[in-house]
């Protein structure tokens, strides 16, 4: 990922935001009623709106600014998915399946899975929470010292004497943030109705690694 700063929005503004995730789909209607639909994307693309949550507009101009409005991304915290286990449960190192051992492979991209009956939606996690990271193999949670996960990339490996073997199940629980960017170059600052209670907007939106 290009021109990427890894700092956290600030948290008491992101858990005040709205937002989630956006499709692209194509629908095409045919005479008799029918319609063909195409998804545009293979993934989901996150939007947000900061302007929800922020207190004092200063704090959010020294952001944009250092940032360079949508030339820099950042880590933003969804208030509503952050985490691999389920709402209201406590991150668990068998929360999410990601791979299945050969004895050879060592690498393993974290990954959500959205669904499970019908379509599983495997959603891509490429900036966990450092630290947050546990891993298990073949049900069996790993040391610290067995594995190491790229906080930049989402990738967990293990280190040698330390593969998972064929047919063994790899699963991981952990935190993550949404790599994101201004969705303008213009932050619209206007303190008189911001003092009357007016909502400024601060759009962001996903980017990929």
């Amino acid at each position: 990922m290009t021109a990427f700063h890894d700092i956290l929005f600030p948290l008491d503004i992101s858990m005040r935001s709205s937002g989630g995730p956006e499709r692209r789909t194509e629908i095409v209607s045919f005479g008799s009623g029918r319609e063909q639909r195409n998804a545009r994307w293979a993934q989901s693309r996150r939007r947000y709106d900061a302007g929800n949550g922020v207190k004092t507009l200063q704090a959010v101009v020294a952001f944009f600014e250092e940032r360079r409005g949508q030339l820099h991304g950042f880590r933003w915290r969804d208030r509503l998915d952050h985490a691999s286990a389920a709402p209201g449960h406590a991150v668990a190192p068998l929360d999410q399946g990601i791979g299945i051992g050969d004895g050879v492979t060592a690498s393993f991209p974290l990954v959500k899975t959205y669904g499970s009956g019908f379509a599983p939606y495997a959603r891509p996690i490429a900036k966990p929470v450092a630290g947050s990271v546990r891993v298990t193999v073949g049900g069996v949670e790993a040391d610290a010292a067995a594995f190491s996960c790229d906080t930049a990339t989402g990738v967990v490996t293990f280190a040698g004497g330390h593969i998972p073997g064929a047919g063994q199940a790899v699963t991981a629980g952990f935190s993550f943030d949404v790599p994101v960017r201004f969705d303008t170059d213009y932050l619209e600052v206007d303190l008189s109705a911001f003092a009357a209670g007016a909502i400024p907007k601060i759009p962001l939106v996903e980017i990929r690694p």
